[in-house]
């Protein structure tokens, strides 16, 4: 892929305006970027979340792009202290998330570079929403231990691969998995990651999401790249 595609930014704070706001983020695309992943964070995390910020690192090194950003704007950030109610608003984070990917998708530096997800709790059912309405705008799709069940009727919508890891022990989590994953029609995989609780705390466990990640990136984005770029 030619450089001038995909160029070194390594934690480049961006702001992608929304209305009278904007929303905030961290833009990271190595030399040769096979594609970029928007992060899709779940109820009560932010873009500052350890275990997102350590997948990033995982696939920057893989090759791939990453965008973490906020889906809520400063002030409802801080609303949310207090009502707790835009977390859970899947169609309203899946609304935040499009606009972002139109907003990356106009940048230079990942134009024609094809676009995943990675959505985590209630995130990842943003993801699937959004990728249901953007089609094939997007490429591949993971959850981790995320609610891909909120997703409702879209899910027989999305046609980006879609990978679901869950952890062995969160219990309630990966029965709603399962049920979610009978309801995909596109090409799909699910991993239960032995031991693990639903943040994945345990040794080894958020590095085994870290590596699966990553080769479901990359083997979809190679899949998708252009000839002779």
């Amino acid at each position: 892929m030619s450089q001038a595609k995909a160029e070194l930014t390594v934690g480049r704070n961006i702001f992608i305006p929304f209305g009278s706001a904007h929303l905030e983020g961290t833009l990271s695309i190595p030399v040769g970027a096979a594609g970029v992943v928007l992060f899709a964070h779940g109820s009560g995390s932010s873009r500052h979340s350890p275990r997102n910020k350590y997948v990033a690192r995982v696939l920057n090194g893989s090759g791939v792009g990453t965008l973490l950003f906020d889906l809520l704007t400063t002030k409802e950030e801080e609303e949310e202290k207090y009502s707790r109610d835009l977390r859970f608003d899947i169609d309203l984070l899946a609304e935040r998330l499009v606009h972002a990917t139109n907003w990356i998708n106009r940048q230079a530096k990942a134009l024609n570079l094809p676009i995943g997800y990675f959505g985590s709790s209630t995130g990842a059912a943003a993801a699937l929403v959004a990728a249901a309405e953007l089609g094939e705008q997007v490429s591949v799709i993971v959850s981790r231990g995320g609610r891909p069940d909120l997703a409702g009727g879209s899910l027989p919508k999305v046609k980006a691969p879609t990978l679901l890891i869950v952890g062995e022990r969160d219990v309630q989590v990966t029965k709603l998995n399962m049920h979610a994953y009978g309801q995909l029609l596109c090409a799909k995989r699910i991993e239960i990651v032995g031991g693990a609780t639903h943040l994945f705390e345990e040794p080894g466990k958020l590095e085994e999401v870290a590596r699966l990640a990553a080769q479901w990136f990359q083997q979809h984005f190679e899949s998708q790249a252009t000839p002779g770029t």
